[in-house]
């Protein structure tokens, strides 16, 4: 198994502020305000999957379409241009980017946005957990939405899913480093997840963190959760960054 002293490492060596402008973790650097922020990051995080180039891009494309003003752009309704440019993303097609920044609007426009909503997750009927705060969360996006498959893959309902998304959005808001913005401090570090994928699944078994298994889901993200909080109990996802660190260098 891996060592702490190499894992310690290759986060030295990773979380550093050159690792921003290939993540999507960019975009949310663009901004000044909170609510510029989380929602830029709550955007990117939700288009992060498949090919890192052409996600990135077309971030880029619908933050400039947003004329880099996300909370204005969200609190006014501005959403036509969506389906006019006929915007989409894989299994995201232009009424589903609707679906999910109309819900933003009505958040955005009768509470403080994400951060409340987050918030009163986290602290509802003590709840205090990570895990079912996200259900929670999740709960939100679909008040008054009917079946839409695109929409579901943007904000998965299933009880065993990973939310890698969701788990990578937080570690964003909540961390404070040269990479991650911690510009939220009602969760502390220490519940955070690791945000979970087959390729972090797959190198955290090549490195003996997790059990052999084809199986990848809230189980493992939890498995692999507690054993990276041995290595640093206060702060376990920074090892975000070890393991996406070594897989470059198991790719050279």
């Amino acid at each position: 198994m891996i060592t702490k002293s190499e894992l310690d490492k290759l986060v030295e060596k990773y979380e550093t502020k050159e690792f921003i402008k290939d993540d999507p973790i960019q975009f949310p650097h663009r901004y000044k305000t909170n609510s510029d922020i989380e929602i830029a990051g709550f955007v990117a995080s939700i288009f992060s999957y498949g090919n890192r180039k052409i996600f990135t891009k077309k971030l880029a494309e619908l933050f400039d379409l947003m004329e880099n003003e996300p909370t204005n752009f969200i609190k006014n309704n501005e959403f036509k241009i969506i389906t006019e440019k006929n915007v989409y993303y894989r299994f995201y097609k232009p009424e589903d980017i609707v679906l999910l920044f109309s819900q933003l609007s009505k958040l955005y426009n009768t509470s403080k946005g994400l951060s409340d909503l987050f918030c009163d997750c986290y602290n509802s009927n003590n709840c205090n957990d990570v895990d079912t705060m996200i259900r929670k969360v999740v709960d939100y996006f679909y008040l008054d939405i009917s079946d839409c498959k695109g929409y579901k893959h943007m904000i998965p309902t299933g009880q065993n899913c990973a939310m890698k998304r969701m788990n990578m959005f937080l570690r964003w808001m909540v961390r404070k480093s040269d990479v991650d913005l911690g510009i939220w401090n009602f969760i502390p570090k220490s519940e955070l997840l690791i945000p979970l994928d087959v390729h972090v699944a797959r190198l955290s078994r090549e490195m003996r963190l997790i059990k052999p298994s084809k199986t990848n889901n809230i189980k493992t993200v939890h498995e692999l959760t507690t054993k990276l909080k041995d290595f640093d109990p206060n702060d376990p996802v920074k090892y975000d960054f070890a393991i996406f660190g070594k897989g470059i260098e198991n790719a050279k």
